[in-house]
């Protein structure tokens, strides 16, 4: 199945248009043996962040959750990991599963004559390993239909939703009084932050 994914131009996620994304999707699903999506909603990223738990942790306990839900032998698997130090990702999930796991790496006890997954934890993981260019692309395909569905729903064009989207932060700016689009803003985004101080700034301006 690997090997099929490069052939069909399956590549980093990032280095794609959504048109080429979006032609992709039902090409990885029709190779797939199985794919499972899971989104962790702006509420639970609060709550975790208002508990002290980081986003890193979050993402960990998702991945985690994620891998338990697959019923078929995984030999190994390769995480994208969002942590400075990219095994402490690894080490994250492999707690966090109920399955036998090993991070690549780092010595484990207690796994001989037991079959376990190997847990292989990098930087740019989506640039090296198709599979994970192929997750990389359906996430980012499920990510923007999202938005495009919360843009018709609030009557907002809301843009990618990234910081560096012109268009996101001109929407979120605009509309910082709105209560049905604040439900779907992290209460912790830098960037949030970054645009009510320069709100405060510019009403400073005007005021003197």
């Amino acid at each position: 199945m690997v090997h099929k994914l490069p052939e069909i131009g399956v590549r980093d996620s990032k280095l794609l248009s959504r048109k080429r994304r979006d032609e992709l999707y039902s090409s990885i699903l029709d190779i797939a043996e199985d794919v499972k999506i899971d989104r962790i909603a702006p509420a639970e990223i609060n709550s975790a962040m208002k508990a002290g738990i980081s986003l890193n942790e979050l993402e960990a306990i998702h991945f985690a959750k994620l891998f338990d839900k697959f019923d078929q032998e995984v030999n190994f698997l390769y995480l994208d990991s969002p942590d400075v130090i990219a095994e402490k990702f690894g080490i994250r999930v492999n707690m966090l599963s109920n399955k036998p796991t090993k991070v690549y790496g780092i010595r484990a006890k207690g796994l001989k004559g037991v079959k376990y997954t190997t847990v292989v934890a990098e930087h740019k993981a989506d640039s090296r390993y198709p599979v994970v260019s192929a997750a990389s692309i359906m996430a980012k395909v499920e990510r923007d239909r999202a938005m495009d569905q919360l843009s018709a729903s609030l009557s907002i064009e809301l843009g990618s939703g990234y910081p560096s989207d012109y268009h996101t932060i001109d929407a979120v700016r605009k509309n910082m009084k709105d209560k049905e689009l604040s439900m779907h803003i992290r209460e912790y985004w830098k960037t949030l932050g970054n645009i009510r101080q320069t709100k405060l700034f510019n009403f400073g301006e005007t005021s003197a």
